[in-house]
């Protein structure tokens, strides 16, 4: 019997530590550390309500605008204009998440998890005139390997042309990226952290020059997921085909749906959105969402045990650091007290159970191509085909979306702060689903509570002792090398976990940097 320790996890946001058990080269135990506090829910505290949508983006630099949309969600619901939001107000929120929404699952792929598949070194041996390629070339051999290294080394399967190319692609789709934010800063102000997405709409003023620059940028943006980002993924999954049969996963899937639709109904759990609300299993049975079933648990956090089991309405972030039996500063969502995963996998599957046509459709379509069941999207590559029809999904329609944008009418409501008040603000992140909570007493911010997806997904045992569902994912996978476990590693990133997310005071006396033991 083994201990393998990998910490941190690489070419993710934020320092996560993966610890597994294996016995006769399979994983017997696992366990996922957030190993950061920082505090952002006492920041909150007693702070004016308008603060939390400028503050709570503060959480993350890459997942920013998906807080800047659940929070003003959020404070639309406190303030009593969650149906009253001006339809050039709905849509721009919807196009600065949908543009960054588009970039971040290219991010993703090309330059976090690509490079466990993609074999750079085979560069070296490029002649031709390609630029990018030489470019490359050069770095290799004077030896300036980052980003591509540190690295496990072995089981590199694509030919050294498909190795090449792909190797292009990773420069290219940062042009593609650049392309994306562009658009997020036409309408949020700037990136990262948007300036007009506001409780009431947004501040931006819509013309008919802005119109035309996004509709442009939708095209190339579209371009770049069509022709090369889908096309890659499939081939990639074409070499690597037996993981579609490795790290399922809990086999539970909830999705708080994305892109309102319609903006009159104030119950985000059941407004018309492009993504679908609900949870399903892996029989792809739907089923609608209740927001009174979640709850956070905090056994094996380093929070006080009093609140543990409580609705986020209920709940508190009061740090216990090395508090007994306790290996994370993530807590433990459950929802009906069973663990579920988030992400674009689940926002997937719980759109393809509810019947919506376009996702069935192009899912139907990736299945056949593969001659594959559904079940094979339980799995690694089942994440990263779940995120490529997402964007795939978002700029087929990135076009019309934009036409939906009115120049001259208002995108902004004027609201009162209420003497008391709750509110929720749901909306399904790149990473999955992200909730927040408010409770506001004499005009103050009395508690502010996120549960964001990768609390959900890279959540430790709960009180009842279920592992969380990246942990899930790992227990039973066969290590072929215990000197190079790229098993784990493309486990842990297919999730793509966002850690300065999910553990909301850094000591630096006592937190390992880096370690990499086999014992």
């Amino acid at each position: 019997m083994g201990r393998i320790v990998i910490d941190p996890i690489t070419r993710i946001e934020g320092h996560l530590k993966v610890e597994v058990v294996v016995d006769g080269g399979q994983v017997k135990e696992a366990r996922c550390s957030g190993m950061l506090f920082r505090g952002f829910e006492k920041i909150l505290e007693g702070r004016d309500p308008r603060d939390a949508q400028i503050i709570t983006q503060r959480i993350c630099g890459v997942c920013n605008h998906c807080h800047a949309t659940a929070s003003t969600l959020c404070l639309d619901s406190a303030f009593g204009i969650a149906d009253k939001i001006p339809h050039n107000g709905r849509w721009i929120r919807n196009l600065t998440l949908a543009f960054h929404q588009v970039q971040d699952h290219i991010l993703h792929f090309y330059h976090l998890a690509a490079l466990d598949y993609v074999d750079v070194t085979k560069v070296a041996d490029y002649e031709g005139g390609d630029r990018v390629l030489n470019s490359i070339k050069a770095f290799l051999k004077r030896g300036e390997l980052g980003p591509f290294v540190p690295r496990y080394e072995g089981d590199y399967r694509l030919t050294p042309e498909l190795n090449r190319e792909l190797c292009a692609h990773y420069v290219k789709a940062l042009e593609a990226r650049r392309k994306g934010h562009e658009a997020v800063a036409i309408l949020a102000g700037k990136v990262p952290h948007a300036c007009t997405i506001t409780p009431g709409g947004s501040t931006e003023v819509v013309t008919v020059d802005k119109v035309a620059s996004l509709l442009w940028r939708a095209k190339e943006v579209r371009e770049f997921v069509e022709d090369y980002y889908v096309p890659d993924v499939i081939r990639v999954a074409e070499a690597y085909s037996d993981y579609f049969e490795i790290g399922k996963g809990c086999g539970r899937y909830l999705s708080y749906g994305a892109f309102d639709l319609d903006g009159s109904n104030p119950d985000y759990s059941t407004r018309a959105r492009f993504f679908k609300q609900g949870t399903t299993t892996t029989d792809l049975k739907h089923e609608p969402l209740d927001l009174g079933a979640i709850t956070e648990y905090v056994k094996h956090s380093w929070y006080e045990d009093e609140t543990t089991g409580r609705h986020p309405f209920e709940g508190s972030t009061q740090p216990k650091p090395r508090k007994q039996g306790a290996y994370s500063w993530i807590k433990a969502p459950r929802y009906k007290g069973q663990v579920y995963e988030v992400g674009p996998l689940a926002r997937i599957v719980v759109s393809y159970a509810a019947g919506e046509p376009k996702v069935k459709e192009m899912v139907d379509s990736v299945l056949g191509h593969f001659k594959a069941s559904p079940e094979a999207l339980f799995s690694v590559l089942g994440r990263h085909a779940a995120r490529a029809l997402c964007a795939l999904l978002i700029v087929r329609q990135l076009e019309e979306w934009v036409l939906q944008l009115k120049p001259g009418e208002p995108a902004f409501v004027p609201f009162e702060i209420p003497e008391e008040a709750e509110g929720v603000g749901i909306v399904d992140a790149a990473r999955g689903a992200l909730g927040h909570w408010v409770v506001i007493k004499d005009r103050r911010i009395a508690s502010y509570q996120c549960v964001v997806p990768t609390t959900w997904n890279a959540s430790p045992m709960d009180d009842m002792g279920n592992p969380g569902p990246i942990e899930q994912a790992l227990i039973g996978t066969k290590i072929r090398d215990e000197e190079n476990p790229f098993e784990i590693v493309r486990i842990v990133r297919s999730f793509d976990p966002c850690i300065a997310c999910a553990v909301h005071l850094l000591d630096h006396k006592r937190r390992e940097l880096r370690r990499y033991i086999i014992a």
